[in-house]
């Protein structure tokens, strides 16, 4: 939702002195006007304030800690919304993270915005909004919606950056930043962000860094160790994902297969390879790679089987291809990039009705999936 259309959800009123949120609440100053959330039903122009609820000022206060950030009442209204509901950042937080858990990513964004402008120094919602960032960029990849996937990706960086430049610091902050640069095959960057988060957890208790903290350490731990022994923290590898997401295959094809002459059996390193030989449309030769991605560890990661049917489908080796999706699917069964390929497939060997299933069941999934949609639509006419 944009600023103005919420902001213009919200009258500005005056209430008499003697007006009280709650049995708890502060006094109400009745020089400055409080925010108050629009029924759906008011007309414009026309509120009653006979029928004004106490939920209506909460939720306008929310809005105007979200979206307005020079608001001059501020300290006011964090305060007011305070001594009305004292346990309103630990409702509010618990109420995000159930929201995006079930990918409901535009209102999680705008409880964390309003979380935010409550308390502009919590990082738990900074650090919450850069994991929401996170997962709805993964959401629109696989989707293969990947202008708003990059654009969600920036964005959340710049919330992982600044968790991790809080002070004191926040260790969970370079956790979850280290799995953002693995999804990014930024592997230097991860490496930093798991041997700060060890450095600042190393001489804290289990319990201080809550339930999953030993998880977490020997998590952390585990992935350095990969990352080392495969040597994918190498400039190398950084230079060749970096030219082949930036469409410049031949440059990154270069690097990539300078760095397999010195490590070849990183399976990454050859789904790199492949990616690159299939964006030039060389199925055969990045078939070869993926298939030796596989033989090296990239059989338990569900992209390598879907880059490799892609190949497949190309060659029209149909079996195969319907292989690999299987195997991919089995890997990530909620994966609509993968369920939306098997539907593909189906069309390619000319079974429309099959097709058809998987298309409506990426719509279960989604029902806002403009592919789906519109290959539904192609089969019905």
């Amino acid at each position: 939702m944009s600023t103005s259309n919420s902001l213009d959800s919200v009258y500005f009123i005056t209430l008499p002195e003697n007006f009280q949120l709650s049995k708890n609440a502060a006094h109400i100053d009745p020089t400055i006007p409080l925010p108050v959330q629009k029924k759906a039903e008011d007309a414009p122009g026309n509120f009653n304030m006979e029928e004004l609820s106490p939920e209506q000022i909460l939720s306008g206060i929310l809005t105007v800690l979200a979206y307005d950030k020079d608001n001059r009442h501020l300290p006011y209204y964090r305060s007011v919304l305070k001594s009305a509901l004292p346990d309103i950042q630990k409702e509010l937080t618990e109420t995000a993270i159930i929201k995006i858990k079930n990918e409901e990513f535009d209102e999680a964004e705008e409880i964390l915005a309003a979380l935010r402008g409550f308390d502009p120094d919590d990082m738990s919602a900074v650090l919450n909004t850069a994991l929401m960032l996170d997962q709805r960029a993964e959401f629109y990849r696989q989707q293969s919606l990947n202008d708003d996937a990059d654009a969600c990706d920036a964005e959340a960086l710049e919330y992982y950056n600044r968790a991790m430049e809080a002070d004191p610091p926040v260790p969970d902050a370079y956790f979850n930043a280290g799995f953002y640069y693995l999804k990014q095959r930024d592997f230097l960057q991860a490496r930093d962000c798991f041997e700060e988060f060890l450095a600042l957890t190393c001489n804290l208790p289990d319990d201080e860094l809550g339930k999953n903290g030993a998880y977490k350490k020997e998590r952390a731990q585990e992935i350095l160790n990969n990352i080392k022994n495969d040597n994918i923290d190498d400039q190398k590898f950084k230079a060749a994902y970096d030219f082949i997401s930036k469409g410049q295959n031949e440059k990154g094809l270069e690097q990539i297969r300078e760095f397999l002459q010195s490590n070849p059996h990183v399976w990454n390193a050859w789904f790199l390879l492949g990616w690159g030989l299939r964006r030039m449309e060389r199925y055969e030769d990045a078939q070869k790679a993926f298939t030796t991605a596989l033989q090296y560890g990239g059989d338990k990661n569900a992209d390598t089987y879907n880059e490799l049917s892609i190949c497949y489908v190309e060659m029209q080796d149909y079996a195969q291809a319907r292989h690999c999706l299987e195997k991919a699917l089995a890997l990530s069964p909620e994966s609509v990039k993968i369920i939306s390929n098997l539907g593909y497939l189906a069309l390619k060997e000319g079974k429309p009705a099959e097709a058809q299933k998987y298309f409506t069941t990426v719509l279960e999934y989604d029902p806002d999936d403009k592919i789906a949609l519109a290959e539904l639509k192609k089969l019905e006419a």
